[in-house]
């Protein structure tokens, strides 16, 4: 058996990109997309815009671009069924698909987004999309033996028998499934087969996946390990921890000793070899009791008997808090984030306490509230008679 394999190239070039604003902003999935020709390449992406503008026009442009005529446009929003399409919905979800990619696909792409204001509009960052052929391996089985009818051939992979009898066997594209021990016979002499060659399919990170350790509920004061894992051929050479764009470690597990609440994020593990790199990420939700507990009065400044006063519980948890009890020394007053006493009188004044509470614990907050008494007074006349 002789055969000639290329590896397939370093397509898996991906990334994440969120730039959050206080105006425009803009999530994308994949900044960077290698598509095989032929397939599908699908954009799907959002965005968010000021307040109090109109959104008159969407539509995506690819490179060279002209920025003040707006032209050319590549693709408007339509229900067509073409080889591209474009979509925009309600909720701000834009997405571009390209049918049956080809060579000439390959483009920087942008979407651009027009308002009712001249001035107010958003040309989004590049989304590149590169296209590329996937090799092919050819296998040829040959014999020294003199044979007076064209022979058919028998081929085996890994020891079980393959449907094609073709000679050579082209494995067009080739894949990271392909590779294993081929040997080819004779048909008739399947006791004579060939020896076996090994056909080995070099090809970048895929099937990358992160996971988490404890499984199930993360608490606050738990330590975590996040695990990332990846089938290549050679296998991944560097690993990449990411919490948003920060590096946090370069090896296949990174571990949070003594977890909080400002460990909540989204992780992103990169995967590479000498071929490519790819990325897998999972958003980590961190539980924890309530904190920065605080309680507040309304109306602030000086209470007077017989006004109406509102005492209101706050907290940071998570989940967020399930229960408060409000409480005036010992006794329960209620059972809601606000406690309202609509008469006040010099007796309410004291010490009211809030406790809020959510499945992972509790947490206290106080203040002391003064009643100023209402002063009475009656102006009594006084008649003095003159002898």
């Amino acid at each position: 058996v002789h055969f000639s394999q290329a590896p397939p190239p370093p397509c898996y070039k991906l990334f994440s990109l969120s730039a959050f604003g206080t105006e425009w902003s803009v999530k994308y999935k994949e900044t960077e997309i290698c598509a095989l020709k032929g397939s599908t390449v699908f954009i799907n992406d959002s965005y968010t815009y000021p307040a109090g503008l109109e959104v008159k026009e969407e539509f995506w442009v690819k490179e060279p671009f002209d920025r003040e005529q707006d032209t050319p446009v590549y693709c408007r929003p339509t229900k067509d069924s073409g080889r591209v399409q474009c979509y925009v919905d309600k909720q701000q979800h834009f997405s571009l698909k390209l049918i049956n990619v080809t060579k000439e696909d390959e483009h920087d792409y942008r979407f651009r987004i027009k308002t009712n204001v001249a001035n107010q509009k958003w040309l989004g960052d590049l989304v590149k999309i590169t296209v590329t052929e996937r090799e092919a391996a050819v296998l040829t089985c040959t014999t020294s033996c003199s044979l007076t009818d064209s022979p058919t051939f028998i081929w085996y992979k890994n020891g079980r028998r393959l449907s094609s009898s073709t000679n050579p066997l082209h494995l067009q594209p080739v894949s990271s499934e392909d590779a294993g021990s081929y040997m080819c016979a004779v048909r008739g002499y399947e006791h004579l087969p060939s020896p076996a060659q090994t056909l080995t399919v070099r090809y970048p990170p895929q099937n990358v996946s992160v996971s988490i350790s404890p499984s199930g509920e993360i608490v606050e004061g738990s330590s975590v390990t996040l695990t990332c894992s990846s089938d290549a051929n050679p296998p991944v050479q560097n690993y990449n921890w990411f919490k948003e764009k920060t590096l946090l470690g370069k090896e296949s597990t990174h571990i949070i000793p003594n977890i909080s609440s400002e460990d909540s994020g989204e992780y992103k593990c990169k995967s590479s070899n000498e071929h490519g790199s790819k990325y897998s990420s999972l958003i980590l939700n961190v539980m924890y009791p309530p904190k920065n507990v605080s309680v507040s009065i309304s109306p602030s400044g000086e209470i007077v008997e017989g006004s109406s006063v509102t005492l209101t519980c706050s907290s940071d948890a998570n989940p967020p808090v399930q229960n408060y009890n409000w409480f005036k020394e010992k006794t329960l007053l209620g059972k809601e984030s606000t406690h309202i006493i609509p008469n006040i009188s010099s007796e309410d004044s004291g010490e009211y306490k809030c406790k809020s509470s959510n499945e992972h614990g509790s947490k206290y907050s106080s203040l002391i509230l003064n009643v100023m008494c209402k002063l009475m007074f009656t102006l009594y006349s006084l008649k003095f008679c003159v002898l």
